[in-house]
């Protein structure tokens, strides 16, 4: 047995695990995974590098398309019974005029509203729930470094556990869900097809004030700065945008700088940015935008930001990964069960995600070009594009961009939602 390298594994392993399905990644794609298979009654063991799932700044946004899949497995008011924020309506906004991007209050959905929630609460919702099948396996702190090959073909890992010894893994497939960094990418040197966008994006949080705007998003634009205004109920999600990698130039300035940008382009926030006073409540997005032209090698599958790193642009990247999940459930559940996984398998998930994939990227794209690149040019005068401001007045036209904003260009079904009996 031998690594997907060709290096021998390492010889002291603490113990071999057989299942069904190896998941390595704990965030929404491969939690969703893990919990759909094992309500099927499959064996599947999700490998989770960190010790639990409390990172700051990650993906915070359930868009509507998230909450209808949920709803199919009774999970969807459990979540909005969490403390969340709702975001109705998503306005951009500057000097001159103020332009409605999409209004999601008039979409046919029992969720017309995308839901700001710390993906930490969304997870650990997740997990207990799966965690009530038999044949559900969660390791946290297990740091996989190793995938096993058998005859060309990928047949598990080896990861380096909470107690520092080695362990393996063994399964009929293996699913890389390990975000934009993506291990198992690199250990089969796959590289995504990339572009550039012209913006990175800082995140801190501003707090609320009686009397604030509720349920609504915005986009300011002003003087060469821009910047995403995120209801969170508690208090307020900014993405401040920078143009790519200056970062560090920012950095070098004092944190007043930031703060003063803040009250430029949002002056109804200049009472609370004093908050900000430490670049420790800072964190930076280096914002990308990629696609492996394969989402697949014989015994591994991509899904996620593993296969497609989603520009920030509308907040989907966490949708689109948990459709990917659902659309993966649904073509694996069968060659699971009969432990017959072939590579035609594989491919029928990645030809049932990677159109609408292309497509949200391409629209991401046009977005940074019509928006993003012209409001950060200082010194001139930013214009809404003319498609956005003649949008709000056809009603054809009116409803395709929340449409977009909540399910993508398709909405996605479990197609088998009940548990296996």
């Amino acid at each position: 047995m031998t690594d997907a390298t060709g290096h021998h594994a390492p010889e002291a392993i603490a113990d071999v695990v057989h299942t069904g399905c190896a998941i390595v990644g704990g965030g929404p794609a491969g939690m969703v995974l893990a919990l759909l298979l094992a309500r099927q009654g499959i064996d599947t063991t999700l490998l989770e590098a960190h010790h639990d799932f409390d990172r700051d700044f990650r993906g915070d946004t359930v868009h509507p398309s998230t909450l209808e899949v949920l709803d199919q497995i009774g999970l969807a008011q459990r979540v909005l019974a969490l403390p969340h924020g709702k975001v109705r309506s998503l306005e951009l906004i500057t000097p001159e005029r103020t332009v409605t991007i999409a209004n999601l209050s008039r979409l046919k959905t029992p969720f017309p509203f995308v839901t700001m929630l710390p993906q930490v609460h969304l997870l650990n919702l997740l997990a207990e729930e799966a965690q009530k099948f038999p044949n559900f396996h969660l390791v946290l702190g297990a740091n996989v470094q190793r995938l096993l090959n058998d005859g060309g073909r990928v047949c598990g890992v080896q990861y380096r556990g909470a107690d520092s010894a080695w362990h393996e893994v063994r399964a009929p497939l293996t699913v890389a869900a390990d975000g934009r960094f993506s291990k198992l990418r690199s250990l089969v040197g796959l590289t995504p097809q990339a572009t550039a966008p012209p913006m990175d994006v800082v995140w801190f949080r501003l707090p609320r004030r009686p009397g604030d705007p509720e349920d609504r998003g915005a986009i300011y634009v002003k003087g060469g700065h821009f910047a995403a205004v995120l209801d969170r109920a508690d208090d307020w999600q900014i993405g401040f945008a920078i143009l790519k990698g200056s970062f560090r130039e920012l950095r070098q300035q004092s944190i007043e700088a930031l703060r003063a940008a803040m009250a430029d382009v949002v002056p109804w926030m200049a009472d609370r940015v004093n908050g900000l006073t430490d670049w420790a409540q800072v964190s930076v997005l280096s914002v990308e935008s990629s696609r492996l032209a394969k989402w697949h090698v014989p015994g591994l599958l991509f899904i996620g930001d593993a296969a497609h790193v989603m520009s920030p642009v509308g907040g989907v990247g966490i949708n689109c990964a948990i459709q990917d999940a659902v659309e993966a459930a649904n073509v694996l559940r069968l060659p699971l069960k009969s432990h017959r996984i072939t590579d035609d398998d594989l491919a029928a998930i990645q030809r049932r995600r990677e159109p609408a994939i292309r497509i949200v990227q391409r629209i991401q794209a046009y977005l940074q070009r019509r928006i993003a690149a012209p409001a950060l040019r200082p010194g001139t005068s930013f214009r809404p594009p003319l498609l956005l401001q003649i949008g709000q007045y056809i009603p054809v036209l009116r409803n395709l961009p929340a449409k977009m904003l909540a399910f993508g260009p398709r909405r996605v079904r479990i197609e088998h939602p009940k548990p296996s009996e």
